[in-house]
């Protein structure tokens, strides 16, 4: 087998391996060196995905495993968000007993989104929707000691048990159909196939298992728990990786189906769905962390709206991953600001944050401007890519329903900007120190969008497998 064909997930494996044993003999006090390793961890494997973004897509381990620029931007992305999380979590673990393991499954977590990334193959998939979900189930209910973050984790696995049992059931009806599970041999095999109706369940039973990953309705309603309950740098995660990796795993899997099936309609309800619903909770949240779970939700339709057209626009794919990133910024931003501040999550403490704290507030305001699609930050790229790509691929109507919801949304982005901005009463504010508010800051800029030129090639360059 080529093992170098994977060298930046073995790195990761081998390193979040020997970072679960370190923790086990190193003394408490110096469990910080597990987060720099897990950032060198990161950051090499990121280096080595760069280095590697010019060679020709291609198929490896007997077919299972993409290597194409879709997976390669992914893996960038991932990278990218767990290296800024892993940045923020000392301070905030510094505490917890077991805070060298958080950073072995914080790369476990990874792992399994970036298998979700580059599955070619059904069973791929799964292994990697398996890992992600059980390493999140851990990492949410991460403070033991915390009831909301033990229901968080609690809901989190129930909705997770069911929709992974339905995706292995659609799996196991597209093996009993063709007699395959790689995408080459399925996508021919379904081409072939003169009864839709299976496929159709088979379909919607994978819809479902990938939607519950990406936070899409109907199984989206422990996102908005994990975001308000989980550990704050945990929250920015999984948020965000999970995300990624189930859309482009979607995407993947949608470029096999046959035309005549009608998954773009099918995907396009979803889409409409989720964002109307994920919109319409958010008004009435107090609570600004279970705002940001929402606003995902809402932001997980938006997602769908590329995997729509994906194969009919050519350029669906950047759309989709430019939006991704735009949303993975402006997400690990405003959660940022969460962790600096030490959780504090109720809209009343963040009143006058603008007069006490300027730089909390300029963060949270432009991450939040940014899922709003405001020019020129980084979201207004995604989203102008988002509706120019659906009404060239003939879904006008879709791009009208999310442009409603984006004056909907106008309405509780600003009310969280009002209660920052205008004064409220004098109270102290704690902080993390300055490793987090570095992060913070950095963090706070790249929402700028000034790479946006750049970033927008990037994804212009990369291109899926064809599978048929």
């Amino acid at each position: 087998m080529p093992v170098a064909d994977l060298l930046p997930e073995l790195i990761l494996l081998i390193g979040a391996a020997a970072i679960v044993v370190a923790a086990s003999f190193l003394p408490h006090r110096l469990h910080w060196l597990c987060a720099i390793a897990t950032i060198v961890l990161l950051g090499v494997s990121f280096g080595v995905v760069l280095s590697r973004w010019d060679n020709a897509a291609q198929l490896t381990f007997s077919g299972v495993w993409a290597l194409d620029g879709g997976a390669r931007f992914a893996k960038l992305l991932i990278f990218g968000t767990a290296l800024a999380v892993a940045a923020l979590s000392p301070q905030w673990m510094a505490a917890d007993r077991r805070h060298g393991e958080y950073y072995g499954l914080l790369l476990f977590a990874v792992l399994g989104a970036v298998m979700m990334a580059a599955a070619a193959d059904t069973m791929q998939l799964i292994v990697g929707v398996l890992l992600s979900s059980v390493t999140g189930y851990a990492l949410v209910g991460y403070h033991r000691q915390w009831s909301p973050a033990q229901e968080a984790a609690m809901k989190y696995f129930l909705i997770g048990a069911l929709a992974n049992a339905l995706l292995v059931v659609g799996v196991v009806l597209l093996f009993g159909l063709t007699g395959f599970t790689g995408y080459t041999e399925l996508a021919a095999g379904l081409a072939a196939n003169p009864d839709p109706w299976v496929i159709i369940v088979a379909f919607v039973l994978v819809l479902i298992g990938l939607g519950f990953k990406l936070g899409a309705a109907p199984v989206h309603m422990w996102m908005p728990d994990v975001a308000q309950a989980a550990p704050a740098p945990v929250a920015a995660l999984i948020t965000v990786i999970t995300k990624v990796g189930a859309a482009i795993a979607l995407a993947r899997f949608a470029m096999m189906l046959p035309e005549t099936l009608g998954w773009r309609w099918a995907i396009a309800l979803m889409a409409v769905v989720t964002m109307t619903w994920g919109n319409l909770a958010a008004l009435w949240q107090t609570n600004l962390r279970r705002l940001l779970g929402w606003s995902a939700v809402s932001q997980s339709g938006y997602a769908l709206m590329a995997i729509v057209v994906i194969g009919a626009v050519d350029q669906s794919l950047a759309a989709l991953l430019v939006f991704l990133t735009g949303y993975a910024v402006a997400n690990v931003a405003a959660f940022s600001v969460v962790v600096y501040l030490r959780g504090r999550t109720e809209l009343e403490d963040y009143r006058g944050l603008a007069h006490q704290r300027p730089w909390c507030a300029s963060v949270i305001i432009l991450a939040l401007l940014s899922f709003l699609g405001l020019p020129p930050l980084i979201g207004f790229f995604g989203k102008l890519l988002l509706f120019s790509s659906v009404i060239e691929g003939g879904y006008t109507w879709l791009a009208v329903v999310a442009v409603i919801n984006t004056v909907v949304s106008l309405f509780y982005y600003l009310r969280v900007i009002a209660i920052l901005v205008f004064p409220g009463r004098q109270q102290s504010v704690a902080d993390l120190g300055w490793p987090a508010a570095a992060t913070m800051i950095v963090i706070g800029l790249m929402v700028l969008g000034l790479w946006a030129n750049g970033l927008i090639s990037l994804a212009q360059s990369g291109a899926f497998m064809q599978f048929r």
